[in-house]
């Protein structure tokens, strides 16, 4: 897919040798100074410059002429994919010189007598687009284009010159890129469109420790990790092939009825959707079903009947229930501490203990690594190799963690899952005074790192069963005879002690309690990655930020994930117009296709092209069978438009009106300042407004407040929790929680 037409060839970095000054600068060695804009040497190729004097009566035929040379290519460059990956790898080499051009940082040093120079990307610095003169859909021709020539991405552009003004001076090129398929894509279209290479030496590290930092500089990978190139390249290309044509076709369809809305559906969005508009589904067909639990009381406890019942005439069997015969059986249990984390193991217990979203906590933990806090968090390893010398990072850790002195195993336990990129997520040791998110995510990770070494937790289980003819009921507890692990890590076990009972027992009451069938839990954002993960849909990187567009695209809603109308008429259009799109299996074959280009040795541009056409042939149908269907696939979409404009108008009343007394307050959006507000809906007649928090998303939290009886609202910013308030600015409670907020804000500058 390499492109070379819309990128300018490279120029050799030139120097202007000038007398003018006994100790010339760097700039005075690359900079002609002519009339005009002064015009760097790095853009002069090696030819001969022809500077024309000014004119004058007596000569206006001379010309002068400069011999323009190549400067020498003396530097080892280092290339990392953000900014703070290059401030780490240079420390870590030597002892740098920040140098700054446009408000971006390189580093120059020397080590071992060598000149280095370590500069970085702000990701990715080219995307896909297509190529112009292409209309409708499907369409195929696409290339890399500099990430700088989208108006939202402009600020790459300062980065893609410096890589580009460094390449010049560099003799050897080092790719320094997150070693996963998205780090290699960067390095390698950094490396061939802007450095004009085909291949490069390749730093590979899990940390961002001076440590390892330098092993990995010191032995290098001789080439790019090309399975890793390609299959990245490859899921890029499905992607942006899938994303665009089915999008195309969506806001095709939903014109032909007359209605507008920015729609997408993607390789991995479809199936991921369907899964949720299946389980809605469930729920809404779901007929609940009466049952009685039975229990027995005897010696003061509660014993329960081991069968739900359903058919009531069966409780009469019970009433006559008076006497039973005990037996109790105790065991022993050993529970072995959990497996070191992997990305999603990680993301499902901070949902558990902390609430944080997918998204959030790789966030969070995104910024922990690039502190040099953890280890790189886009993982599916639960490993702890004797590589990273644990034992070290235990002991430096005793330090910050007094739980430590418990990590007593020589091996840790592991679990099922490697990654041939990188080991589990751990700690590695070093230390920084941390707040917040980023403070509990890195004691979470700390504590399942330090209880891998810890003892098993030993409980006692007793089990007390109840005997009257074929009637059984039991009583299970237990306690704690060893904490083991369970004094590191925050899981609770529910302790109940109960006694032995043995021989004939007598009843004193037998309770009833009637309960219906409960319909299938909806998903959480955790619980939804944990199955996509289990599906093969998607990968580690990619998951939580499909289920964000799925919510963006406003398919999804609430913290229990639920379809929306525009969501259940999407899959309902798509089900019986054209299910191949999100039909899951076909979305894991190409998955699996792709990890083959990963493990792979040879042939990948062939295995790239090979998934690409047959991509391109299986768009090809589904884009002609939809065209012949594009207006009913409209119409079923608008009918779902105009559900999900009621729901958002339902979800977005409040309460009366204080001012007017006759209609509601709604949650409103303001396009030009971009802020919501809240309004009366007698608007121009009542102009009673509210402010809001800007930058968030602002929802009904379906409570009132038990000061005013506003209701409350939840603000809600990516990558951060929720936060619950009332919007009535004379509200005490709130006006207690800013005073009490700027106090601390007053103590923390102090």
């Amino acid at each position: 897919m390499a492109i070379e037409s819309f990128l300018p060839l490279s120029e050799s970095k030139n120097t202007v040798e000038k007398l003018v000054k006994e100790k010339p600068n760097l700039k005075d060695l690359t900079t002609v100074e002519s009339p005009g804009k002064p015009t760097s040497a790095i853009f002069l190729e090696n030819r001969e410059i022809k500077t024309k004097r000014r004119k004058t009566q007596k000569n206006n035929k001379e010309i002068q002429k400069i011999k323009i040379t190549p400067a020498e290519r003396d530097s080892i460059l280092i290339i990392t994919e953000k900014p703070q990956a290059a401030q780490k790898i240079a420390l870590a080499l030597g002892n740098p010189s920040k140098k700054t051009e446009g408000k971006v940082s390189y580093y120059e040093l020397e080590r071992n007598n060598e000149k280095i120079l370590v500069c970085s990307a702000v990701g990715h610095l080219f995307a896909l687009d297509y190529k112009k003169g292409q209309k409708g859909y499907p369409i195929y021709e696409i290339e890399w284009v500099p990430s700088y020539t989208k108006k939202s991405a402009g600020f790459t552009k300062a980065y893609y010159n410096i890589i580009k003004k460094l390449s010049l001076k560099a003799r050897e090129i080092i790719v320094a890129t997150d070693f996963d398929i998205e780090g290699e894509v960067i390095g390698w279209n950094i490396l061939r469109f802007i450095c004009k290479k085909n291949n490069a030496k390749r730093m590979k590290y899990s940390t961002l420790t001076s440590q390892e930092l330098q092993k990995s500089y010191d032995s290098p990978l001789k080439e790019l990790a090309w399975g890793n190139a390609y299959a990245g390249e490859t899921r890029h290309i499905l992607d942006w092939l899938y994303g665009i044509n089915l999008s195309r076709a969506l806001m095709s369809a939903i014109k032909t009825s007359g209605s507008f809305r920015i729609l997408s559906i993607g390789r991995v969005q479809g199936p991921a959707l369907k899964i949720i508009v299946d389980r809605e589904k469930e729920i809404l067909n779901f007929k609940p079903v009466p049952y009685w639990d039975v229990f027995a009381l005897s010696n003061g406890l509660r014993f329960k009947h081991t069968e739900q019942i359903f058919d009531k005439s069966l409780l009469n069997k019970f009433k006559k229930i008076k006497d039973t015969i005990a037996e109790t059986k105790s065991s022993q249990q050993s529970l072995s501490p959990p497996v070191p984390f992997d990305l999603t193991t990680l993301q499902r217990e901070a949902y558990r203990l902390h609430g944080m979203s997918p998204s959030e906590t790789l966030k969070v933990a995104q910024k922990l690594y690039l502190d040099g806090l953890i280890s790189y968090p886009r993982t599916s390893s639960q490993k702890i190799p004797k590589e990273i010398e644990p034992k070290k990072i235990l002991k430096v850790l005793e330090k910050y963690f007094p739980e430590t002195k418990y990590a007593s195993r020589s091996l840790p336990v592991e679990g099922k899952k490697s990654d041939p990129a990188h080991p589990s997520i751990f700690p590695t040791g070093e230390f920084s005074a941390l707040k917040g998110s980023e403070e509990k995510l890195y004691n979470l990770i700390v504590k399942r790192f330090v209880s891998a070494f810890c003892k098993d937790a030993i409980t006692n289980n007793k089990k007390i069963t109840l005997s009257s003819e074929d009637i059984k009921f039991t009583l299970s507890g237990l306690t704690i005879k060893e904490p083991g692990w369970l004094k590191v890590y925050p899981m609770k076990i529910q302790e109940m002690e109960i006694p032995d009972l043995s021989g004939k027992v007598k009843i004193d009451k037998i309770e009833f309690e009637e309960k219906e069938t409960q319909p299938p839990k909806r998903y959480t954002p955790s619980s939804l990655i944990s199955l996509l993960e289990k599906k093969n849909l998607g990968t580690k990187s990619t998951r939580s930020i499909i289920v964000d567009t799925l919510f963006d695209r406003g398919y999804l809603d609430g913290k229990s994930i639920q379809a929306t109308q525009l969501g259940l008429k999407l899959i309902e259009s798509l089900e019986k117009y054209s299910p191949i799109i999100i039909d899951e299996n076909l979305t894991r074959q190409l998955e699996e296709e792709m990890e083959k280009i990963q493990v792979s040795t040879s042939d990948f541009q062939k295995k790239e092209e090979d998934i690409i056409e047959k991509a391109k042939r299986l768009i090809s149908d589904i884009t002609k069978e939809f065209k012949t269907k594009e207006k009913e696939i409209g119409k079923t979409l608008s009918q779902g438009l105009e559900g999900l404009r009621k729901e958002q108008q339902e979800n977005n009343t409040l309460m009366s009106c204080p001012n007017c007394k006759k209609s509601n307050l709604r949650i409103l959006f303001n396009k030009a300042s971009r802020r919501y507000f809240i309004g009366c809906s007698s608007y121009p007649d009542c102009k009673q407004t509210y402010s809001l928090p800007p930058n968030a998303l602002i929802k009904k939290a379906d409570k009132t407040c038990e000061f005013d009886g506003f209701s409350k609202l939840l603000a809600i910013r990516k990558g951060k929790r929720p936060w619950e308030f009332c919007f009535n600015p004379e509200c005490k409670i709130e006006k207690e929680k800013r005073d009490t907020w700027k106090k601390k804000s007053e103590e923390t500058e102090e």
